[in-house]
């Protein structure tokens, strides 16, 4: 017989194109934003009929689909503000139909429709100071900086005003006409016109309330200290800190894994190391940290700031805030980047702005000379990859009776190359052949965190193989060749997941110090370090990641997403990967672990591993992903791994050598770099003296005396300065 429905890939497709094309995040949003289109028509039509029952009902679901979404935080809310369809003009639509509702009641001449025509207008009256408060608090609670292990004990910082009362407070306000818009309703439905005025009279009563409640806090004992005294108290605390090495970075929302991976390595640097960044809104997405963090995000405030205690500014990223910090010239400038890949990123020609560039290993230097950027090789200082340390070296067999494969893609970039990741074409072809694997192999799946922020069609493809990982693994859930694993390990896994919920509870207590709901500004003042906290914290992780890989089986499938498990934490679980070009790849090198990349360009094997030093110990993929047989092969038996020493030298290549350790090798750059940073400071202090000391002389009459060459020494020293200092400055 011939099947005529819909096949559920198609229906699933076609869902998933509406919900990209309606710029919602899920199905559920989009029921949301559907129910919410069609509610209002129905309001307007149950006005004009008139039909109070049908008011009734569309009207409840325009509130309960607004306010979902907005619990959401859907996209689709900005585009409604964007068309003038924003949240206080859905509601004032809602309102002036339940006045067209009471007119086609014939209610226009009873009292009743008086109270709810003023109660509407003093409620909008209402709004226009409760607005204006909670602006007025939020700006004052607002201070020049943010800070974490900063102690600026000359400002008073007094506690935030309960979230509740500006958490969402505009949308929070709008809400109190509910028990008007329900009293009016009640009473054209029974006819009891006291339950209008008792709605009203609530409305009324509740806003009226909300603006007393914010009152308080303005005064000024509730407020923070103005920008002055806060940016005072920061320059005192630069005085006593005087910071020697400086991380700065800025970036978009979704870039703290920049700095994130830099925190472990700031914290064994050698002198008094801070951490400078400029988007306030990344300072929550922080990891622990004992360094402080000092984060300001007003370009002018930065560049008043007296950092001349600092002598190495290191900086993951290349953006344009940079050159806040750059034009200061006490200091040497390095790039460090945030990966080391055969990516054109990681040989961007801006880096010839910094002193010196510090790579891995001999792989980052040779890339910078091919590339011609102009970064000259005498600047360039490999320090190996100090950030490794947590990768667990191979024992050179699986870990579990079966191997596990991790597939880590990263994302499609900035310039839409067919290479830049396996996801688009070669993707679900990769995780099928994974999961169709004889013998069996279990799949982890970890996608960049920027999949798809660029080309949707990759965050579709993205979802189609989270979706294809998780069905295998449900799958395999039912399958009889794991029922005895699964129940022999069912009690230790349900420990675990207890031992997860306890580690969890523990580390949100310990990773927020002070109050619930507190604002940015008082954060700073509690956010202090605390070495047995931040112990405690790097302790529980630990037992975090332990018990999350025992809380599941060694046979099942995974899609891991989010920062934790961190990428390093799935390297250790894992017998071998498959990626891209990119940092992940030369991060899993320092494993010894086999490993394939995709050519998703299809240039070709010789041309690709020419091209990309990384993957010349690499099983190459071509989109079909085909050649998998060869990895899986090697991490099933370490006799069939042919590339074993390839990857032994290649390691050392790209990532430096086992000794000294990185983090030997990365103070020995900090500390060199820094005397010549303090030889040059130095040398212009010298210059300056004898300059002075040359215009007293003037000024006291003296005979100049003839130089060598016929000309003044005056002259002379002048034009050495002149000459020494322009060197200095280029």
């Amino acid at each position: 017989m011939k099947q005529t429905g819909i096949p559920v890939w198609s229906r699933f497709y076609v869902i998933s194109t509406v919900i990209r094309v309606a710029r919602v995040g899920s199905g559920s949003e989009l029921a949301a934003a559907v129910l919410m289109g069609l509610g209002y028509p129905c309001v307007m039509l149950a006005a004009l009929i008139p039909n109070i029952w049908l008011f009734a009902g569309a009207g409840a679901v325009t509130y309960v689909a607004d306010w979902y979404l907005h619990q959401k935080k859907s996209r689709l809310v900005n585009r409604l503000n964007s068309v003038r369809a924003g949240l206080p003009i859905r509601f004032l639509l809602r309102q002036l139909l339940l006045i067209l509702l009471l007119a086609r009641e014939n209610l226009a001449e009873q009292p009743v429709f008086y109270a709810t025509v003023a109660c509407f207008l003093l409620f909008y009256g209402l709004q226009a100071p409760q607005g204006a408060l909670a602006t007025f608090i939020r700006l004052r609670r607002t201070m020049p900086v943010v800070t974490r292990n900063v102690d600026l004990h000359g400002v008073r910082i007094p506690d935030a005003p309960p979230r509740a009362l500006l958490n969402r407070s505009g949308e929070k306000m709008l809400h109190l006409d509910v028990p008007a818009v329900v009293g009016v309703i009640a009473a054209v439905a029974t006819g009891r016109n006291v339950l209008a005025y008792a709605g009203v009279t609530a409305t009324l009563a509740l806003g009226t309330l909300y603006i007393l409640l914010l009152a308080p806090y303005l005064r000024r004992k509730r407020r923070v200290p103005g920008p002055g005294a806060v940016l005072k108290a920061v320059d005192t605390w630069l005085r006593e800190y005087q910071p020697t090495v400086a991380l700065y970075f800025s970036g978009s929302d979704d870039s703290a894994y920049q700095v994130n991976m830099w925190l472990d390595t700031m914290e064994q640097v050698d002198g008094r190391p801070i951490i400078i960044m400029r988007e306030r809104n990344l300072v929550p997405k922080l990891g622990d940290t004992s360094v402080p963090v000092l984060c300001i995000p007003g370009g002018q405030h930065l560049m008043a700031r007296d950092l001349s205690t600092i002598r190495v500014t290191l900086y993951p990223a290349n953006v344009g805030k940079n050159i806040h910090i750059l034009r200061v010239p006490t200091m040497k400038h390095v790039f460090i980047g945030h990966g080391d890949s055969d990516k054109l990123a990681s040989v961007n020609p801006f880096s010839k702005v910094y002193d010196e560039v510090w790579t891995a290993g001999q792989a980052g230097r040779d890339r910078y000379a091919l590339a011609d950027v102009g970064v000259r090789d005498e600047d360039i200082v490999e320090v190996g990859r100090p950030q490794l340390a947590p990768i667990q070296r191979w024992t050179g067999a699986p870990k579990n009776p079966i191997p596990t494969v991790l597939y880590a893609p990263t994302w499609e970039g900035w310039d839409g190359n067919p290479g830049n990741t396996s996801v688009l074409l070669a993707g679900e072809n990769i995780v099928r052949r994974l999961l169709a694997a004889d013998p069996p192999v279990r799949v982890i799946y970890k996608p960049h965190p920027f999949t798809g922020l660029v080309n949707k069609k990759a965050k579709a493809v993205d979802e189609r193989i989270r979706k294809l990982v998780t069905e295998a693994a449900a799958r395999r859930a039912t399958d009889p060749r794991w029922a005895k694993e699964a129940a022999a390990a069912q009690s230790g896994q349900a420990a675990a997941r207890a031992e997860l919920s306890r580690i969890e509870a523990r580390l949100a207590a310990l990773s927020s110090p002070g109050r619930k709901g507190t604002d940015e500004s008082e954060t700073s003042r509690v956010s202090l370090a605390d070495p047995h906290r931040l112990t405690a914290i790097k302790r529980l992780r630990a037992e975090w990641n332990d018990a999350y890989w025992r809380s599941f089986g060694w046979w099942e499938h995974r899609v891991v997403t989010g920062s934790q498990p961190h990428l390093y934490d799935c390297f250790n679980e894992s017998d071998g990967m498959v990626s891209d070009i990119s940092s992940v790849v030369s991060d899993f090198i320092a494993s010894g672990k086999p490993y394939a990349v995709t050519d998703s360009a299809e240039i070709g094997v010789d041309e690709f591993r020419r091209q990309n030093t990384a993957v010349r110990a690499a099983v190459i993929l071509s989109n079909s992903a085909a050649e998998l047989d060869e990895l899986l092969a090697a991490v099933a038996d370490p006799a069939a791994d042919k590339l074993a020493e390839e990857r032994r030298g290649l390691k050392r290549y790209l990532l430096g050598p086992d000794e000294p350790t990185s983090i030997e090798q990365f103070n020995a750059a900090v500390r060199a770099l820094a005397a010549k940073a303090e030889a040059r400071n130095s040398g212009v202090s010298q210059r300056l003296a004898g300059q002075r000391i040359g215009e007293l002389d003037r000024e006291d009459g003296a005979t100049p005396v003839a130089a060598p060459d016929g000309g003044s020494t005056a002259a002379a020293e002048a034009d050495d300065t002149d000459a020494a200092e322009t060197t200095a400055v280029g």
